[in-house]
């Protein structure tokens, strides 16, 4: 156990699950080429859109026929799209394991009225994927930002099915191999691995997405800023550019900066890396010490990026107090910032370990949670 205040801090104590920590060699003058003041529309803002949606499929391994546009409203704006535009045509199935799925499920079941079938396992479990018909259509998170719990394989999805998946990616692309044969729509946006700024989402379509697209409208009146149809076909330009609405070109230019950077240090597989060895020296912490542990049960459902703890120790009264005073202890040392659990998630820590952090950090901050522990817990 700490006796003693730890002499190292981390260089940078941001560990907050969005917006997440810049990637390291970030600075202000990296967006000096962002075209300011210019038309999104005229030839430079499009070619850097059309920039934006090309690296991502090349880093993430986008097959060349699903169709990326960036979209208005950040992975919401994305992931509400997708359900307005898609959900309706034939059953489906909602599934939850912390709370952005639940309110996906609030979405369906309450704003758009389809009599859904609805899974929900508590925080730190997960559904069981036994259970799902996959050819009705079906919407889940693939990493629960607030739960800390991922879905183990994708194994779990066939790859032969009937119905649509809906993939709330947010906390799980450019840290995770997403089986894009296994995803019909996928959305995320880029504030949470690659420390993006926020506004901004993405949404990417396989070929069944843009058919159903195509050959379905749904019975519901549909948004000017939530068409991805007209005259019953795709509208093209949004996936090559011309968004839907006006774009922050200085949020392009970070992106941009964010793709290159991730190139840098080996693409995907460099980002999981970092990704994995930042949860991996929280694992060692947690295994050396009694008093912690993770919130996600099952070892292969444990994200590498949202990584949700909780603390054990029988002297401990109030959970949610005690975890809030070890966060502010933390903030008010500058070791730690932004840490807190979600407001709707069991009491305890959620530590960013996605690929923008560097695994120093991490190590640096560990043993001041631990003598912030002993603090609290002998006050």
């Amino acid at each position: 156990m700490t006796t003693t205040q730890p002499a190292a801090k981390p260089t940078n104590p941001r560990f907050s699950s969005g917006p997440c920590a810049k990637p390291p060699t970030f600075t202000l003058d990296k967006l000096a080429d962002a075209p300011l003041g210019r038309s999104h529309r005229a030839a430079v803002g499009k070619a850097k859109l059309l920039a934006a949606i090309e690296t991502t499929r090349d880093v993430l391994g986008i097959p060349a026929d699903y169709k990326i546009g960036i979209v208005p409203a950040s992975d919401t704006g994305a992931y509400e799209m997708a359900m307005w535009n898609l959900l309706g045509e034939r059953p489906v199935e909602m599934l939850a394991w912390e709370s952005f799925g639940s309110g996906w499920v609030t979405d369906v079941v309450k704003q758009l009225k389809i009599d859904a079938k609805v899974t929900t396992a508590d925080y730190g479990e997960i559904i069981n994927f036994a259970d799902v018909n996959f050819d009705n259509d079906v919407c889940f998170t693939w990493n629960g930002t607030t739960s800390g719990v991922r879905v183990p394989s994708k194994d779990v999805i066939p790859a032969d099915r009937d119905g649509l998946t809906l993939c709330d990616a947010t906390s799980a692309a450019f840290a995770m191999d997403l089986p894009w044969d296994r995803l019909d729509v996928t959305t995320f946006s880029w504030q949470k691995v690659l420390g993006g700024e926020g506004g901004h989402g993405v949404i990417i379509l396989s070929p069944r997405a843009v058919a159903r697209l195509e050959s379905y409208t749904p019975a519901w009146p549909l948004p000017k800023i939530f068409r991805l149809t007209k005259g019953g076909k795709l509208i093209d330009g949004i996936f090559t550019g011309a968004t839907i609405n006006t774009p922050s070109m200085l949020c392009v230019e970070d992106y941009l900066f964010a793709l290159d950077w991730a190139k840098s240090v080996g693409g995907l597989k460099g980002l999981i890396a970092r990704a994995d060895a930042n949860t991996g020296a929280i694992n060692d912490f947690v295994a050396a010490n009694d008093w912690i542990d993770f919130l996600a049960t099952d070892p292969a459902t444990r994200s590498n990026t949202s990584v949700c703890l909780k603390f054990t120790d029988d002297r401990i009264t109030d959970g949610a107090a005690f975890a809030k005073a070890i966060a502010k202890r933390l903030e008010a040392e500058n070791v730690a910032l932004d840490i807190g659990a979600y407001r709707d998630a069991p009491a305890g820590l959620r530590i960013w370990c996605g690929a923008t952090v560097e695994t120093a950090d991490i190590e640096a901050m560990l043993p001041w949670l631990a003598y912030a522990f002993e603090q609290e817990i002998n006050s």
